[in-house]
């Protein structure tokens, strides 16, 4: 569970931001808990009563309010020696970015705030924290199965069988369809669909070609079906952009 604060006077932009998380978190799969607050004070004032936050989205100017957003963040950092939770600072002046270095914040959003660098900065943050750990659920007979989804390097059809290459060298055969598999569980977690045949894990992609992927430790590349090319480049350089933010 991610717990988010906003942090914001302007009750438009905080509501239109509480709208995108909702969207990212869900598209995500990651479950997520979040608090809205119009003053620094309100804010440090939950977090002085013991209520913690993994991100908070924190805006540096307030109409009516004794402290700033600068100073919410010092006293989080220096007072409760709080260094872990995340803090994305947003703010309609770029001027502030210097002033923040000793706070160390995770990121710095210019208003108005734009989705796609939204989920930039939330991705980023269930990467680096290490929360975005998905599972890949399948079944065996009358038993469900789960594997972390990390350890897949690729997925290969052939008939009714999908064969499971996990990054420790090993594979599993299960019952299935891979398009399923990538529409219902791999596709939120950056898998290409480069072949009818193949669903490749980004993470293990050390080269693209044209018609074919390299990946980890398989000296043996895989193909890239024609009709797909063009849409497994502009994924890939997708996923690319997003992880760098």
């Amino acid at each position: 569970m991610i717990k988010v604060a906003i942090c914001d006077d302007e009750t438009n932009i905080g509501a239109a931001l509480e709208n995108d998380l909702l969207d990212i978190f869900g598209k995500l799969n990651v479950k997520f808990e979040i608090g809205v607050f119009f003053t620094g004070e309100a804010l440090y004032k939950k977090m002085d009563g013991g209520a913690h936050y993994d991100l908070i989205f924190l805006d540096i100017e307030f109409a009516r309010s004794d402290i700033n957003g600068i100073e919410v963040g010092r006293r989080i950092r220096e007072v409760h020696q709080n260094h872990l939770t995340a803090i994305v600072y947003i703010s309609w002046e770029k001027k502030y970015a210097l002033q923040l270095f000793d706070i160390q914040p995770f990121n710095f959003l210019v208003k108005p705030l734009n989705h796609d660098k939204i989920e930039n900065v939330v991705r980023k943050y269930l990467q680096i924290s290490g929360q975005w750990s998905g599972t890949f659920t399948y079944k065996v007979g009358h038993d469900t199965q789960k594997v972390q989804i990390k350890d897949i390097v690729y997925i290969e059809s052939h008939g009714r069988k999908l064969s499971l290459h996990f990054a420790n060298g090993k594979h599993e055969e299960i019952y299935g369809s891979i398009k399923t598999a990538y529409e219902e569980q791999l596709k939120k977690f950056d898998f290409l669909f480069i072949h009818n045949a193949y669903v490749v894990n980004y993470d293990y992609v050390t080269a693209l070609k044209i018609d074919q992927v390299l990946l980890t430790n398989h000296t043996t590349p895989l193909p890239i079906s024609k009709h797909r090319r063009n849409e497994v480049r502009d994924n890939y350089f997708n996923i690319m952009k997003q992880r760098s933010g």
